[in-house]
């Protein structure tokens, strides 16, 4: 009789087609409040003075920590699986605006 019950914390998650594409951003700004964490997720395109926002996720303080614990989780999972990431200090703080391509010329 137990096998027929539903487990009572299943959650039903739909993903709509046009958010399955996803969205590609090479820089996060995170910035926050006493009662939330903005993450703008920013799109850098080679010799555009101009970068845009593409993604916006406001989080409580709670589920920023969660996602933080879920990231480094997923990390070190990839690591192990594919060999450790370049350490960050040897990277500059995000991605310059000059990509080192020539400029388009029309």
């Amino acid at each position: 009789m137990e096998d027929n019950k539903k487990p009572q914390n299943q959650l039903n998650i739909e993903l709509p087609e046009d958010i399955a594409e996803g969205v590609y951003s090479n820089l996060a700004i995170i910035s926050h409040s006493h009662s939330e964490f903005v993450v703008d997720f920013i799109r850098l395109v080679p010799n555009v003075p101009k970068a845009k926002v593409k993604s916006r996720v406001i989080l409580t303080p709670q589920h920023a920590k969660r996602l933080l614990k879920a990231l480094s989780e997923n990390l070190n999972k990839y690591e192990s699986q594919f060999g450790p990431l370049d350490d960050e200090d040897d990277q500059p703080p995000f991605p310059p605006m000059n990509f080192s391509t020539p400029k388009a010329q029309a």
